[in-house]
């Protein structure tokens, strides 16, 4: 298992952000994905390495119009 820090950049509403975050759930090896509203720049995604690429976090991001970075990679 491992984990990285999506960051976006746009502000985002609490529903932008539940849709994101389902979306990652969706993905086959993400375990979990989590963010808080009082920081809503950042979502933490922990996933199995060996069965999903941190770039499909980022493609998850961008299909919604967003522009995110990982960080701790």
């Amino acid at each position: 298992m491992a984990d990285v820090t999506l960051h976006i950049d746009e502000n985002t509403t609490h529903t932008d952000r539940e849709e994101l975050r389902d979306r990652l759930l969706s993905m086959d090896g993400v375990e979990a994905a989590a963010y808080h509203d009082d920081k809503p720049h950042l979502i933490i995604i922990e996933y199995e390495p060996e069965r999903v690429e941190p770039a499909a976090f980022l493609n998850a991001a961008h299909d919604l119009g967003l522009h995110a970075e990982l960080v701790g990679l």
